[in-house]
């Protein structure tokens, strides 16, 4: 067991989604050990989601070249902090390296990878099988800093703030776009990055047009490659359609302004529910996509998953089957009315 860290990283150098479930880490460290730097080593394009964490003290940009990860560049770096303790909560052999080779004396990381043994504090859980959610795997790892805590979805804390700059550039493209500031913003996000197996366009579509029908305000992201996905979806509907319009500070304003956010499995619905908004989620049941692992942590929450009875489903069977087709968005739509009724 691990007492009194002094300086902790925390590796987390994926994708949004996945950095957005790591956020509570830092709150909880603060709590136990109020006097620890806490540091988060991110891609480039997700350090904006940390950067003004309230319990993150400093943020390191992952150093890559020829999309791959440049050993010494991030060596000297990670050496010269002197952490004492490291967390590795997305662990790959290169990383995995550079911490041991860096003299960190505290190394967390999983059991199960054949590096394994670069690791000196082992956690035994394998999170292919999604017995419990992401979030909760993230949390765990702290049990070797003798940090126990009930985290739930009524009680967790990501501790996300927006960027006001942000904020106000999103106000004004709005007020550009002549949108109605009394009424409701519902975000419709229908791409996924390929992480998971998507609700089918038509489904999308008929969603937002019986939404539409009711006269709320639908703005639809996703980045400029989804535009055109975006275009289909609106149809003849009045919705906005913002794809490739907003970075990722943008994004975050945008969703702190909205009531609603309905999406595929993807980084962005995290987000939301980090900002307490009330999100509608789209899941396979795909073991390592499934909403047992990857749903909004939240209870303010609608998931959805096929209605077809599958056993030890795989991508290929699941976009073969056209499973995410069984979804039945009448249903979806009478359960986000009443969530919206009461909200």
């Amino acid at each position: 067991m691990i007492t009194e860290p002094k300086n902790i990283l925390i590796v987390r150098t994926d994708r949004i989604g996945d950095l957005v479930l790591t956020l509570p880490l830092a709150g909880l460290i603060k709590k136990q050990y109020p006097n620890c730097k806490v540091t988060f080593l991110v891609r480039e394009y997700t350090k904006n989601i940390v950067s003004n964490h309230p319990f993150i003290d400093d943020v390191i940009v992952l150093k890559e070249s020829d999309g791959g990860v440049s050993l010494f560049d991030n060596l000297n770096i990670i050496k010269s902090k002197k952490f004492d303790t490291c967390i590795m909560v997305y662990p790959t052999f290169v990383l995995s390296l550079i911490m041991f080779l860096s003299g960190i004396k505290n190394r967390i990381g999983t059991g199960y990878r054949w590096y394994s043994f670069l690791f000196n504090h082992k956690v035994y859980e394998h999170r292919k099988n999604a017995e419990r959610h992401e979030l909760e795997f993230n949390v765990n790892l702290l049990e070797k800093l003798n940090i126990k805590n009930n985290v739930d979805e009524s009680n967790v804390s990501y501790d996300l703030k927006v960027n006001q700059s942000s904020l106000s550039n999103v106000d004004k493209i709005l007020a550009d776009e002549k949108m109605d500031s009394s009424k409701q913003i519902i975000i419709v996000h229908p791409g996924s990055g390929g992480s998971s197996v998507d609700l089918p366009v038509n489904k999308f579509a008929e969603l937002v047009k019986k939404l539409d029908e009711d006269n709320y305000q639908i703005i639809l992201t996703g980045n400029k490659n989804e535009a055109e996905l975006c275009e289909k979806i609106k149809s003849s509907s009045k919705a906005k359609n913002f794809a490739g319009k907003f970075n990722l500070d943008e994004l975050t304003a945008l969703i702190s302004k909205s009531v609603m956010f309905i999406s595929n499995s993807t980084g962005p619905i995290h987000i939301a529910a980090a900002l307490e908004k009330f999100t509608v989620g789209f899941y396979p049941k795909i073991v390592s996509c499934s909403k047992e692992r990857w749903a909004p942590y939240t209870n303010k929450k609608l998931v959805y998953e096929p209605n077809t009875d599958c056993k030890n489903c795989t991508r290929e069977q699941c976009e073969k089957l056209n499973c995410m087709d069984s979804i039945d968005i009448t249903k979806v739509y009478n359960d986000i009315k009443n969530v919206l009724n009461n909200l």
